[in-house]
């Protein structure tokens, strides 16, 4: 199997074109030669898939490739599962991003709550995110998918339920339609999570998890009012970054192999 890049351009079959910075980097510290093939994706919706490509030139700081073939080769999940994570700190949530692209998250959204310790304001917040990104990219990369999740902005729990709430579109939100949101609770009462979604018929999810401590009381009440229902994993507590790592294995993999 060739090497696979990701490439946020253009990709038409037969062009010669100059690869992004960051791939031609990459493409560089492998010490790839002309002639040698690789393949590209750029996960755009019209040309989903991925691309052979030929080296062409390797320069001091550009790499020239001409594209060969389009494969309408597709390796997402069947639902489509989104994730709404309170932030774990330290290098937990690089673990996360990059574990839950290769279990096919759909998309990604950050969020502080109450009790998360990881805090993340102004240039610093859109540092990590874009931090974020290229661990989500890389993951395509090396597990074969060719769209990569979408990671969005850091926003607080709070702002992200009210504009939930507010914008009915599903494109501010990432779920579709008619898809299921579910809260990862320890609370009394919460169904167990394949219980929860069995002959829903539904391919669209959102979890919501909390942070370490958990979310707080008043956060899960808003997030009920909110349309979530609560579920459960089990009688094992579970970390931050471990809990939605399970939502999607249980969910994503079982689908695939149906």
């Amino acid at each position: 199997m060739s090497a696979r890049f990701y490439a946020d351009i253009a990709l038409v079959p037969g062009q010669t074109v100059t690869l992004p910075e960051q791939t031609a980097r990459h493409i560089q510290v492998l010490r790839l030669q002309p002639g040698e093939r690789i393949t590209l994706f750029n996960g755009r919706g019209d040309t989903e898939g991925e691309f052979d490509a030929t080296v062409e030139r390797m320069g001091r700081s550009d790499v020239a490739v001409v594209i060969g073939a389009w494969s309408a080769t597709a390796r997402e999940a069947a639902r489509s599962i989104h994730l709404v994570v309170s932030m774990p700190a330290n290098d937990r949530m690089d673990w996360l991003i990059e574990k839950a692209t290769e279990l096919g998250a759909a998309s990604i959204q950050p969020v502080m709550s109450e009790r998360s310790v990881l805090r993340l304001k102004a240039e610093r917040a859109d540092k990590k995110a874009a931090h974020w990104r290229g661990i989500a990219i890389a993951a395509c990369e090396q597990c074969g998918r060719n769209r990569p999740p979408r990671v969005h902005d850091v926003t607080t729990l709070a702002d992200w339920l009210k504009k939930s709430t507010a914008e009915t579109s599903p494109a501010a939100t990432d779920p579709a339609p008619g898809g299921m949101r579910l809260l990862l609770s320890l609370q009394d009462g919460s169904r167990p999570l394949a219980e929860a979604v069995a002959s829903t018929g539904l391919t669209s999810f959102t979890f919501l998890n909390g942070p370490e401590g958990g979310l707080s009381p008043d956060e899960e009440a808003a997030a009920l009012a909110c349309g979530f229902s609560p579920v459960t994993l089990g009688p094992r507590v579970l970390r931050a970054e471990t809990a939605p790592l399970a939502c999607l294995a249980l969910l994503t993999l079982a689908s695939s192999s149906a």
